[in-house]
This record gives C-alpha cells, structure tokens and sequence, in this order.
C-alpha cells in the first residue's frame, strides 16, 4: 500500500510538521529527563549532569552555521529539504543505538560526546525542517502549524521524559535508546519516506559547491552583523537572547537532581514531567494570547517576573529543610526527605511551568518585533541559536554551582540573574526604520572596546592575581562566552569592514579560530604561553577597531535596506 504524500494537502502539512517536531523534542526530553534522573540515581555529581545537559543544546547554538549548507547542497531525486531530513533522521538513529554499548556512568564522557554528535544532526534537521515549512506551507496556515509544530516538539519531549521513565522497569536505559530510535524510525518510514517536494524551478536552483557554501556564509555573517547592530531595539535584543530568560533552575538538570534525590520514584518523576509539558503547553497559547491584547513588553516583563517566584519558594522550603548540599554515596548517614519537601518539588515545579508557559512564545514574538524582515531568516534564527546558548550554559553552571554552594544559593543565584534581562525590555521595540537608526557605528564601536575590556581581565585571572574559589568553573565558563563573542565578532566584523580597514580585518580573522581554541585550556595546560598570548593580542585588535569610524553600519535614515558604504578613515 503506497502512503499519501501529507504534503499535497492542509491537514496532511500540518500533520507532517507535528511528528516532524516530534522528532526533536523526544531526544531533548530522553536525554534532559530520563537519562539525567538515572545518572543522578547512579550517584553521577550534579556538575557533571550540568555539562551534559548543557552540552547537549550546545549543536542548537549553532545551528544557523548548518543553514548555508543545506540551501546549496541539495538532491532533486531525494528533495530539496526531504533528503537532508531523511539522512540526518537516520543518523540520528544510528547514534542513539550506538550508546547501547556504553558503560555508564564510567563512560560518561564517551557519551556524552555521542549525543552530541546525535543533537548536532538533530539540530541539522530543524533547519531542514523549517526551511521544508517555508518552502510548503500556505500563508493563511503558518500560524496555525506553528503553533501545532511547538506542540509536537512539548509531546516529543513528554515522551522521551516521562514515557521513557515509565517503561523503565521493564526495558531499563539500555532499552529506552531503542524506544527513542524506534519512534524516529516511526516517523522516517511512515511520515519522512512518503513525502514528495515540488521540484525547484530550473532558476531558483544554486550552483552546488563548497565555494558556493563559503560565499552563503561570508553573506549571512555581513548581514547578521549589519542587523543586530543597526537599530537599539535589535541590539538589545542581542543582549536579551543571550541571558537566561527569566530563571531556569526549575526547567533544567536541577530539577531532575533534585527530585531523584528527594526520593521520588521514577514514575513519580515522569507524572511531574507529563503534568508540567501539559501545564506549560496550555500556558503558552494563553501567554500568547494575552500579550497580543496588553503588550508584549508589559506582559513579558510579568511572566519573567514570575518565573523567580517558584524558585524562592524552592529556596526557602530547602532551607527550612536543611537540604544544602546534594547527597552522595559517599555519605554516612543518608537523609530522608519529608513529605513536605517533597510536595514542595511537585509544587515549586508546577508553579514553575505555569510561568515558563507562559512566557515562551511571548519571549519569541518580542523578537520577531525587532527584527529586519529583509534578513528575517537570518536574524530570527540567530537570536534563538543564542536563547539555546543560554541553556547551555545556564544548566552548567548550576551544576557546578550545586556542588560548591549547595541548593539554596544556587536558587538564589538563578532567581536575581534570571531578571536582569528585564532591564533589556524598554529597548527591545521596533525602529522607525528597520534598516538603522543611524547608531550601528557607535554600537559597534562600544562592543569592541567591551569585549577588549573583557579579554584584558582574563589575564590577572589566569595569572591568579585574583582568585574566585569555589566560583573558579562559574567564572571559566564566563570567560569561554567572551572568547566566543570576541571570535564572533572579529570574524563577522572582518567580512563587514572589508577594505576599509583590511589589515585589523586580517588580524581578526586570524585571532578568531584561536579565541575558538581557548577552550583547549581545560584539556592542554600545557600551552599556557598561549593561553596569555591570544587574549592579549585579540584585546589590542578589539581595542583598536573600537577606534574605528565603521562608516560600512552607517544607514541614511529612510534608505531602506541600503546601506551606505564609506572608507573608515
């Protein structure tokens, strides 16, 4: 029996795209949920389930590298989108079931590295995804999928949770890679494989190659540059996205660590995951709904607001508790926890999704706002490539935060940073002009000499002139983030500058791959001259470009999306 094409009509597109995003979520719940509470069970630290929660969003972080890629190396016989899709399912696959032979948590680190490379051709396949939506679905049904495809992806994640925790006593972990593969194979054979693209017409087609794939990168990075910079709102917006968005504690390994060692069963755990996806589900059409009526920036600041609210509340009932420090096998007397801590976790927890729902989709359409609609495709995937950065990093640093300060200061912690991007939102509104509002000279100017200033500072650090404690991992991993965006910020401003100043150009790009390659530290101490040497010289270079006129961002009011190029002097 040969299976529709869900393609050809309305319901079958929105069908498609709803176990397309399935896709996604049932790793990101498998691994956020299930695998995180068997490794706490197994008395695997809190820091390390930090990393490897964290590690595992780092390939969506990145996932706007992949999009050049996808555009131009395509296959008609396949489908344009269709057969990256089908490959990088496949993949996917073949990763998951290749974690069978692990032995964890000895081989934690092994794993760790696997899924990665699983999560990478999972975020591949979103950009596939999306670019199969835009390219196929009506506009009188866009909002409509997009909505049903966000509910795909909180079943996907329900199920590799909570569905994996429930058949664990029959299938344990083991098995749950082979549930999860099984239910993306389900969907590359009966939704994936019966699928049938239009075929490109003979003058959209690109010419194939990596030089074509370099030349769609060198564009996209000018582009970005030009549009994050070009107007307040979308600058503040640069800021906003890469903060946590409100706290996220509650949302995280944190969560998971908590209620393992509180004593919950493992289908305790997964009924807390069910009724918090359902929760925060419902709560992101109405959020949604509400600020269409009172306003995104009013509302938004609300539901953020919200979101610390639980995370005290979990502060103070820990503390009450004397639950500080997480437990450990090594422990002489294992504490028990009571009842009233745990109800204080299904209701912290619950609490939490309310709000978090809540502030989901508000969080995005903000930024939909402030966004160029000329490179939209471009600047809209940015800023949620960088929302998945501040998971990242948020879920490891409060794993090493629990280890070395205990529950309560971590959600402390996470409670006050998780409202500093609301001093961001009466920035965050579009321009009279989205093209520039004249300012991306200046902003370029000040975020080169704060990136100098930052780099500077690593040096007294490394050198132990200050020493941070048991903060040392928190304040590395900050460090990292500013090695990143100075190496982002030489490359793309390279591409941008172009003649105009081709010698801090060339340096830029030289010292980018370096910055890149501060993260060897942890791995190759051996190089410590190196270590001094990139940060100093990536300073003097950030330093003197913040000297520049970047006459290139300058935008005539009303020009539209031309912009004006000019010799820096």
């Amino acid at each position: 029996m040969r299976l529709p094409n869900l393609l050809a009509t309305r319901f079958g597109r929105l069908t498609a795209f709803f176990f397309l995003y399935v896709t996604e979520g049932i790793p990101l719940g498998f691994a956020a949920t299930a695998v995180a509470a068997q490794l706490r069970r197994q008395d695997v630290g809190p820091a390390e389930i930090g990393a490897f929660v964290g590690s595992f969003y780092l390939p969506w972080a990145f996932k706007w590298a992949f999009g050049p890629f996808i555009d131009v190396f395509t296959s008609e016989r396949l489908g344009r989108r269709r057969g990256w899709i089908l490959g990088t399912q496949i993949m996917m696959i073949v990763t998951l079931l290749a974690c069978m032979g692990l032995d964890l948590p000895a081989q934690l680190g092994v794993f760790t590295g696997v899924l990665l490379v699983h999560n990478s051709f999972g975020a591949m396949q979103d950009v596939a995804i999306d670019a199969l939506a835009v390219n196929t679905l009506h506009e009188d049904e866009r909002g409509l999928a997009n909505g049903v495809m966000f509910g795909g992806a909180a079943i996907g994640s329900a199920v590799g949770g909570a569905g994996v925790l429930f058949l664990m006593p029959v299938i344990g972990l083991k098995g749950g890679f082979v549930f999860v593969a099984a239910c993306i194979a389900l969907v590359t054979v009966f939704i994936v494989l019966p699928l049938r693209e239009a075929a490109t017409p003979l003058a959209d087609r690109r010419v194939a190659g990596l030089a074509s794939a370099v030349r769609e990168m060198k564009q996209f990075s000018m582009e970005a540059f030009r549009s994050f910079l070009g107007t307040r709102g979308a600058f503040a917006g640069v800021f906003f996205s890469l903060l946590p968005a409100g706290a996220m504690s509650l949302g995280l390994a944190l969560q998971s660590n908590l209620s393992i060692e509180v004593g919950m069963s493992d289908d305790s755990v997964a009924w807390l995951s069910v009724w918090s996806q359902v929760i925060a589900a419902s709560c992101m059409v109405i959020g949604g709904y509400l600020s269409d009526r009172w306003g995104r920036r009013r509302t938004l600041f609300v539901y953020m607001a919200l979101m610390s609210l639980p995370v005290l509340y979990m502060m103070g009932v820990l503390t009450e508790q004397n639950w500080i420090m997480p437990t450990s096998a090594a422990d002489v007397v294992k504490r028990v926890a009571t009842p009233a801590l745990v109800t204080a976790v299904w209701v912290a927890t619950l609490l939490y999704a309310v709000a978090q729902g809540l502030m989901y989709g508000t969080r995005s359409a903000l930024l939909m706002d402030v966004t160029n609609p000329a490179v939209a495709a471009t600047q809209f995937t940015a800023y949620m490539a960088m929302m998945n950065l501040a998971i990242a990093y948020s879920a490891t640093w409060q794993g090493i935060a629990i280890e070395a300060l205990g529950y309560p200061k971590t959600l402390l912690i996470d409670a006050i940073t998780g409202v500093l991007c609301l001093a961001l939102l009466p920035f965050i509104k579009p321009a009279a002009d989205m093209a520039g509002d004249g300012g991306g000279a200046a902003r370029a100017r000040g975020l080169a000499g704060a990136l100098a200033l930052a780099c500077l500072a690593w040096l007294p650090y490394r050198a132990g002139v200050w020493n941070a404690g048991a903060a040392e991992p928190i304040f590395e991993t900050l460090f990292t983030l500013i090695f990143v965006a100075s190496a982002v910020f030489l490359a793309t401003g390279a591409a941008v500058l172009g003649g105009s100043a081709s010698l801090l150009g060339r340096l830029g790009l030289v010292l980018a791959p370096l910055l890149l390659a501060m993260y060897l530290r942890r791995w190759w101490p051996q190089a410590e001259w190196l270590y001094f040497a990139v940060p100093a010289a990536a300073a003097l270079v950030l330093a003197a470009q913040a000297r520049l006129s970047w006459q290139v961002l300058q935008v005539v009011p009303g020009a539209g999306a031309q912009y004006q190029r000019q010799a820096a002097p």
